[in-house]
């Protein structure tokens, strides 16, 4: 699954250590409040008094569109970035909470067996009080398993358990090369930092995290009752030291489906064990009778590195992977595999801990990790929650009250058109041979476009919330979740199941369903408007609309087929002629480099699929708004043409700014390459923003039309 944006999991990525603070409404206020910023999308969906005048757009369009609003609207503590996804984020969260408040004002006899669970939810992490008072006692059942597990294979039990951490990982999913089934895919995890690059760093900055992380691991032993905490948190950290170094892969690597596709027999995947008490962890974990696991770190043999064609640099940062992570288990001693698990529970449940907890996991990975000042208001976070436990019965209300249908109808329009577009660009590719255009286009046709929301939304039934006790409900859940996952293997593809909430702002293209999917929350300004114009809509959800199609024939998702099939259905001759322009993609992509006078870069690699998605998305919808006009030419609008509103919308959607700690995580970890990017290193590609713009080989931007890229 490719998601257009990254999915931070606040539970997981939110942490840190500062000095213990007092429970959080008693927490010191900012020197100075800085207003959530809103934007103006003027009469027809871009608002022309924002535009940077001052600033050439062919030396720096992603200023020229947005720098004026984002002089005027400083990040507000709570953020470590803000942009338009935040903005609609936002509007979400309070549009959510507006439901969750009808329902808490009702009498609490007259609400439904549903209403109920959610105001539980809801209220059983809102309320600081109780779990200040409680301690750590819904936790210690918990804890006092982990800390009595007395063998290796017991341990393994937990870490099998929903809800407990573990340095290994399997879940249920569609089998990748046979897309009619479910499989169980496997592989190693267990690192507290975002990823293994963090403890290779040695600059100053990256000793300062480690350090502080080894004080926030300190903190939490401490808590757990360790007599010596900082001994054992240098030992865990040790630990995940060792994962980092002999284990884990490199991100980038990590994006190649070919190499992370390895169908194991329950007996080969045992082989790899090496006396890990592996089926005990399995049996635990529900899967003791399971024909086929994917593994999805298994280092390559000599013979499938060949065959995969994979040269000496990129075989340097395959680690060990799961084989690797089973030795080094075995290698450590029990009790450090303990407390490293009783810090991952402690950690991930802080915010349902006392404040002590909580501040101290936001301190970490909130202000250390991104730079953020403050924490976010304890309502939006609880909305979040109960949405993380029941988010489709909220969303259920959500599309009943903010989801307009006549939205779903004009983004099938949309989506009609940039098929349209999509199969006139292959068609007309000189890249490409006719026998792969054949398949490239039934690949195409087999699109399926899900907009708004699924229609059998979530019931959630067998979910027992319980009033007050918001680690209990995070447990049920994580069960629930987990049952809900095993009852899929041995049936048939639910291929009416969504990985997002209707009210969440995003979008993804599924490769091995083969389809795209728009929550409605997306469906929006600066995204979307039924009143705005059409150039800005194409420019907008248009170019988001194309990014995920285009996800369907980037580097990787190309190699899956029509069916969600990962095989090879390229010819050699026009696999290497896509290579080669995704290569020269890469080259443009690594020479942006943000930070540190022009030494921390983006990484070309990682991003190669977002940047193919972006590109490829954005001349795709360029194409569907020309279709739109029947060959006619757009009018003109305070002064600007259809095809400078075309680009400005464009822009105006990754309308953005972050904190530097921030830049430097995102650099690191994400696939996405920073926005100002995502603007100016797409459209110096297109001929088109050239003569929008009047663009010359005097502006910055300007690219000579022999490297400008074209791929889709």
């Amino acid at each position: 699954m490719k998601l257009l944006t990254l999915a931070a999991s606040a539970s997981a990525l939110a942490l840190a250590l500062a000095t213990p603070a007092a429970a959080e409404d008693t927490s010191a206020a900012p020197a100075e409040e800085v207003p959530v910023p809103t934007m103006s999308f003027g009469d027809w969906g871009f608002d022309p008094d924002t535009l940077s005048t001052d600033i050439d757009p062919g030396d720096d369009f992603f200023a020229y569109a947005n720098q004026k609003w984002l002089d005027a609207n400083p990040l507000p503590a709570e953020f470590s970035r803000f942009g338009a996804f935040n903005l609609l984020r936002e509007k979400s969260t309070s549009d959510v909470k507006a439901l969750v408040d009808q329902l808490t004002a009702k009498d609490p006899a007259t609400l439904s067996a549903d209403e109920t669970r959610i105001v539980e939810a809801y209220n059983a992490y809102l309320d600081t009080g109780a779990i200040e008072a409680a301690g750590l006692a819904p936790a210690q059942p918990y804890l006092d398993a982990i800390q009595g597990a007395e063998t290796l294979a017991s341990l393994a039990e937990i870490w099998g358990t929903p809800g407990y951490s573990s340095p290994l990982y399997a879940y249920v999913e569609v089998d990748a090369k046979e897309p009619t089934r479910y499989s169980v895919h496997a592989g190693s995890g267990g690192l507290g930092l975002p990823d293994r690059d963090y403890y290779l760093d040695e600059s100053e900055k990256g000793r300062d995290i480690q350090a502080k992380y080894r004080d926030y691991l300190a903190f939490l032993l401490g808590e757990a009752g360790y007599a010596d905490a900082a001994g054992m948190a240098q030992q865990i950290y040790d630990f995940e030291d060792s994962i980092a170094r002999k284990v884990a892969w490199d991100r980038a690597t990590r994006r190649n489906d070919d190499l992370t596709y390895n169908a194991l027999t329950p007996q080969e995947l045992e082989a790899q064990a090496g006396g890990f008490p592996l089926t005990a962890m399995l049996t635990a974990s529900g899967f003791e009778d399971i024909d086929r696991f994917i593994v999805t770190d298994l280092p390559p043999t000599t013979e499938r590195a060949e065959e995969l064609g994979l040269d000496a640099d990129t075989l340097a940062k395959i680690g060990g992977g799961m084989p690797a992570a089973m030795q080094l288990i075995l290698d450590t001693p029990m009790d450090v595999l303990q407390a490293w698990t009783v810090k991952g529970f402690l950690s991930s449940n802080a915010s349902v801990l006392p404040a002590r907890f909580d501040n101290a996991q936001f301190a970490f990975y909130g202000t250390t990790l991104n730079g953020t000042p403050e924490q976010r208001p304890r309502w939006k976070r609880a909305i979040g929650e109960t949405e993380g436990l029941l988010g489709e019965l909220l969303g259920k209300s959500y599309v009943a009250e903010y989801f307009p249908p006549e939205n779903k109808a004009a983004m099938d329009e949309l989506v009609a058109n940039l098929r349209k577009a999509m199969a006139q660009s292959i068609d007309g590719l000189d890249w490409m041979g006719e026998e792969t255009k054949e398949q490239a286009i039934a690949k195409l046709d087999a699109f399926d476009p899900k907009i708004g929301y699924r229609d059998n939304l979530e019931s959630y039934e067998g979910l027992t919330i319980t009033p007050g006790a918001p680690v209990a409900n995070r447990m049920a859940s994580a069960e629930w979740e987990w049952q809900e996952m095993l009852g899929k293997l041995g049936g048939p593809i639910d291929r009416t199941e969504w990985y997002m909430l209707p009210q969440t702002v995003n979008a993804y293209y599924n490769p091995t369903k083969n389809e795209i999917v728009f929550p409605a929350a997306i469906l929006q300004q600066p995204f979307f408007g039924i009143t705005a114009d059409a150039a800005v809509n194409y420019g907008g959800i248009g170019g988001v609309i194309g990014h995920e199609m285009g996800h369907g024939f980037d580097d990787q998702g190309s190699k899956s087929d029509g069916t969600g099939a990962l095989r090879d259905w390229w010819t050699d001759a026009d696999r290497k002629a896509f290579d080669k322009l995704g290569d020269a993609l890469v080259e443009q992509y690594d020479g942006y480099c943000p930070l540190d006078e022009g030494e921390t870069c983006v990484n070309g690699r990682l991003t190669l699929g977002e940047n193919i998605g972006d590109l490829g998305g954005l001349s795709l919808a360029y194409r569907a708004y020309k279709l739109s006009l029947n060959g006619k030419e757009d009018k003109v609008i305070d002064g600007l043409t259809g095809d400078q509103r075309f680009f400005l919308a464009w822009a105006q959607v990754w309308r953005s700014q972050q904190r530097e700690a921030a830049a430097r995580q995102r650099l690191t970890t994400d696939p996405h390459s920073p926005e100002e990017f995502r603007v100016n290193g797409i459209v110096r590609n297109m001929d088109a923003w050239y003569d929008a713009f009047g663009v010359t080989p005097e502006d910055d931007l300007y690219l000579p039309p022999e490297e400008r890229i074209t791929i889709w």
